[in-house]
């Protein structure tokens, strides 16, 4: 068992413990993806897969309170941004703008980047060291700027 998802599994035990329904509800809906991804794929996932599933929990958080925002619907925005909070808790430390742009900048040094049709090769050469650590929505923006 990978070591986010014991990580996962004792703060359900704890907050089962505290009677803190809103995490238990959160952290279940975590462990029952990871665990629909690990018989989807016959497989046991482990750290970096884990870690991809919360991300695509995080995203679609994140869609789903944008969508509610424009439906104004604040009773639903509410319940996905606390579900978000918990969800959070779970990624690693993410990367400040400045170290974003940083990287950014190291890319196109490394590569000699200088139009768009390098796009693809930037995204490839940092999606790999960034990922999870950063909003790639964000790395993408800040290559545009750089290179456009």
């Amino acid at each position: 068992m990978s070591n986010l998802k014991a990580q996962i599994i004792n703060d359900m035990k704890s907050a089962m413990k505290t009677k803190d329904k809103d995490a238990l509800k959160a952290i279940r809906m975590i462990l029952g993806a990871i665990k629909q991804c690990e018989v989807d794929e016959r497989i046991e996932l482990n750290d970096t897969q884990a870690l991809v599933v919360i991300q695509k929990m995080v995203k679609q958080r994140k869609d789903s309170i944008s969508q509610f925002k424009d439906a104004g619907r604040d009773d639903l925005v509410a319940v996905e941004e606390a579900e978000l909070v918990i969800i959070n808790n779970y990624m690693p430390e993410q990367l400040s703008e400045a170290e974003i742009q940083a990287a950014v900048d190291k890319a196109i040094a490394d590569t000699g980047a200088s139009s768009m049709q390098d796009m693809g090769k930037l995204m490839g050469l940092l999606k790999p060291q960034l990922d999870g650590k950063a909003d790639m929505g964000m790395v993408s923006s800040a290559i545009r700027a750089k290179i456009s």
